[in-house]
Parts: structure tokens; C-alpha cells; sequence
């Protein structure tokens, strides 16, 4: 009798196949994770809230920890909401709509907290009243997503999918500006007019208080009369375009500005700024109310990008030496300093990351330190920083896991956290922007 093998499923096979399970989360991570444990490993969860019983993928999982997706939400959190977008969970951005707004700003204090006790052994901080505004409509820049697809002909735009390069098109976005909300059909029609423009690999939005930009980065000569074509598409949006053929530098008609204070920021789109423009305005304000400059004071501010800081306080302080690594941002720093007729401030290009010791800039009779890095944080120049010779600290932070490694140092040196807040920056996000000051004791 002949015998029929049937192979059985080999271990790459048996790996594709999804495992789902029932999870039980404890509370949130700084990023809005769900966290659990689950047969001795720690889950971290997107999709799940604190208090929460839910059904989840298992994505990723290592020998301590796991990764999951929530299928299903089998007992919901009493801050669960219904999200507002209907992209959400398709589009990359703003993965928090699910939990209600107050929450967040909770949960994300919680987070800091937790942060602060873990790398800096700081258990107990004094909290104040987070920094509010829109809950919607309030990012003023950005970047669009743009591809080319040849299957179907057509430039496809919008913003990437959570973890992925894959374009999720959309046609309105809830967060942006009421200047761009509703652009997308526009632009993708406007840009699919003709051959020459699929080339654009992406566009760069900003709605400045002199305007509304949009920059348009091509890879491919793009002629006149086309660039002329798509102005005239788009003449009902009123929008300012610039074009960026990433070789030579963009031509503007007219530079973007913004003002706080009475003081006047021109900037290009390729500079950094705050895209949220209520919270910048708080957050600038706040930070002189804290550090409450009498005149006498001689100021460092380091990442001061196009001086967003370095101005304002050059108008309180009697002297500001700021310093970023971008040469084209000090060029525009510059700039901003003369436009306002403001001398008491000097700007230096330097590289943060590399030894003070070629510093020139760097001198003794610094006492206050302001800081507004990146999300790698500070760490290497506060190692080298002679710490003891400030009175004052001024953190300003986009990452919370990188300000309490660098809280740990500011804490070895002799300083105290004497105020600390949340931004609500990017509400409905992970994003944590958090400002803290230090205090001599």
C-alpha cells in the first residue's frame, strides 16, 4: 500500500503565522504604548490604553520583550474616544486619537515622571500647568509625501503609513492649518498635469504670519512654462510657491516670518521652526517668565537654530552668545538679529558633538545655559560644559528618555529641578515636548 508523506510546516512557515492573544495593560509608555506582562515578558502595545483588556498581534518579540497590535478591545478604558480622522490607524501621525485629549496630557506627565526617577533618580518634580492650545488645526508646517506610481500613472501624495514607506493618499487633514487642510486634491491635480512633475518628491508646507509656502522638491529639471502652469492651478489657494531642485538654493520672493514679542523671525523652509505657533508663543514666554533676566545676566543657547530663544532674550539679558551646528540657520539667526536691531547677541557655528576645547566662543563669565536640542539630547557638550559656572538651566525638550539622561549630569553638578511642564506640542501624538529649569542649589 503506498503511503502518502505530507511534509509538515516548516519553522519559516510556522513564523508567518499570527499569534494573537489576550492582554491586560497596565499603563502607558512615553511613547502612548500600552504596557503588560504577559508569561514573563514585557508588552508594549500600540493601540491599547491603561486599564484596558484587549486582543493583540504579536509583532516582534524578543527573549524579555514583546511587541503587539490591538486587534480588539475587549474592555475599553473609560478615556477610550472615538477617533476623529478617518485615516487614523492608516496614516502615520497622530496614533493617540483613540485616548481623550486631558488624558494624554496625563499619561504623558506619568510618562516624564517615570523617565526622570528611572535615569536621574528624581522621584518627585514640580509640575506645573502644561502648556495648551488647539487640539486641532494647529500644525503650521510639515512635509508632504509624494511618489510616483507607474502602474496607474499617477503621482500619488499624502503621508506615510506608521512604520513604513507606503503613502497613505488622503484629502483633508484634521491637524494642519485651515491654509492647507483641504490642498491635497488641488496639489495632486495640479502635479499630475503634466510628465515633467514626476520628478516631485515631496512638498514642504508652512503658514507663515506673512503667508501661506509650499515647496516643492524635484529631482528632475522641471521647465518654466510647467512651474508656470502649476502657479496657475494652484492660484486659488494662495499659496507662495517655491521650487528646490536640491542642487542650487530655492529662490523666494518673499522670506517666510513669524513674530513673538515684538521681535521678527524671517526663516527658509529648510530651517527648523516650532510647528506649532500657540505653543511657541507660550513656550517663549514662559521661559522668560522662569528664568526672569534682570539685565545683568550673560547667556549661552546652545541649538539655537534661527535664534528663537537667542533674540528674545538678548532683549532681557546683557549679553547672548548662541551657538547651533546648521550654517544655513546662524546665516538666518543673523539676519533676524539686524532686521530687529538687536547687538547684544552673537551667533557661532559649531558642532555640539565635538571637543569645547577649540570653542572660541565659549568664556567664563557665561551664567545662564539654555538648551534646545534635538531628540539625541545634550549629553555630549554637558559633559564638557563646566557646569558649576551657571546659576541657571533652562532644558527644552523633544524627547523625554534623552532630557532625563541628561537631567542625571545637571543633578551631579549641584542643580535642582525647580520647574518643570509639559508643551502639548502635538497633541493626539506620542510626541513629548517637555521644558524644565535647573536651579544652583
Amino acid at each position: 500500500m503506498a503511503q502518502i508523506f505530507r511534509a509538515g510546516k516548516s519553522s519559516k512557515q510556522r513564523s508567518k503565522q499570527v499569534e494573537t492573544v489576550e492582554l491586560t495593560i497596565d499603563s502607558l509608555d512615553h511613547q502612548g504604548r500600552g504596557v503588560c506582562r504577559h508569561q514573563g515578558k514585557v508588552g508594549f502595545v500600540d493601540g491599547a490604553l491603561s486599564s484596558e483588556r484587549v486582543k493583540a498581534r504579536i509583532k516582534t518579540q524578543k527573549s524579555r520583550v514583546f511587541e503587539a497590535q490591538t486587534v480588539k478591545v475587549l474592555e475599553p478604558s473609560e478615556e477610550r474616544v472615538t477617533p476623529f480622522c478617518e485615516y487614523y490607524q492608516q496614516c502615520g501621525g497622530c496614533a493617540l486619537q483613540h485616548l481623550d485629549a486631558d488624558a494624554q496630557l496625563v499619561h504623558k506627565q506619568q510618562a516624564v515622571s517615570a523617565l526622570f526617577n528611572k535615569f536621574a533618580k528624581a522621584s518627585e518634580l514640580p509640575w506645573l500647568a502644561p502648556l495648551t492650545g488647539p487640539e486641532r488645526h494647529y500644525r503650521r508646517a510639515g512635509r508632504i509625501a509624494c511618489i510616483y506610481d507607474k502602474q496607474n500613472n499617477q503621482l500619488k501624495l499624502g503621508f506615510r503609513s506608521a512604520g513604513s514607506k507606503k503613502i497613505i493618499e488622503i484629502d483633508h487633514c484634521a491637524v494642519m492649518v485651515d491654509a492647507f487642510a483641504g490642498g491635497f486634491e488641488a496639489l495632486r491635480q495640479a502635479l499630475n498635469a503634466h510628465p515633467e512633475l514626476r520628478s516631485v518628491s515631496h512638498i514642504q508646507f508652512c503658514a507663515a504670519d506673512n503667508g501661506a509656502f509650499v515647496l516643492l522638491r524635484h529631482t528632475r529639471a522641471i521647465s518654466p512654462q510647467v512651474k508656470a502652469q502649476v502657479a496657475e492651478r494652484l492660484a486659488g489657494q494662495n499659496w507662495q510657491l517655491v521650487w528646490d531642485d536640491g542642487k542650487s538654493q530655492p529662490e523666494y520672493a518673499l522670506l517666510p516670518t513669524y513674530e513673538s514679542a515684538g521681535v521678527t523671525f524671517a526663516f527658509k523652509l529648510d530651517n527648523f521652526i516650532q510647528v506649532n505657533r500657540d505653543i511657541n508663543e507660550q513656550m517663549l514666554q514662559r521661559a522668560l517668565e522662569w528664568l526672569a533676566l534682570t539685565g545683568t545676566e550673560q547667556v549661552l543657547d546652545l541649538f539655537c537654530g534661527i535664534g528663537n530663544f537667542s533674540l528674545l532674550l538678548a532683549k532681557h539679558a546683557n549679553k547672548v552668545v548662541a551657538v547651533e551646528g546648521v550654517a544655513e540657520s546662524v546665516a538666518m539667526a543673523r539676519q533676524n538679529a539686524h532686521t530687529n536691531h538687536i547687538d547684544t547677541v552673537s551667533f557661532h557655528q559649531f558642532d555640539l558633538t565635538q571637543p569645547l576645547t577649540t570653542a572660541n566662543w565659549f568664556h567664563a563669565a557665561l551664567d545662564v545655559l539654555v538648551l534646545d536640542p534635538s531628540r539625541t539630547g545634550a549629553y555630549e557638550i554637558l559633559r564638557q560644559l563646566p557646569l558649576t559656572q551657571f546659576k541657571q538651566v533652562l532644558y527644552v525638550s523633544c524627547d523625554p528618555v534623552t532630557m532625563a539622561r541628561d537631567t542625571a549630569l545637571l543633578l551631579e553638578a549641584g542643580f535642582v529641578v525647580d520647574k518643570v511642564c509639559l508643551m502639548n506640542m502635538f497633541p493626539h501624538t506620542g510626541h513629548i515636548e517637555t521644558m524644565a529649569l535647573f536651579q544652583r542649589r
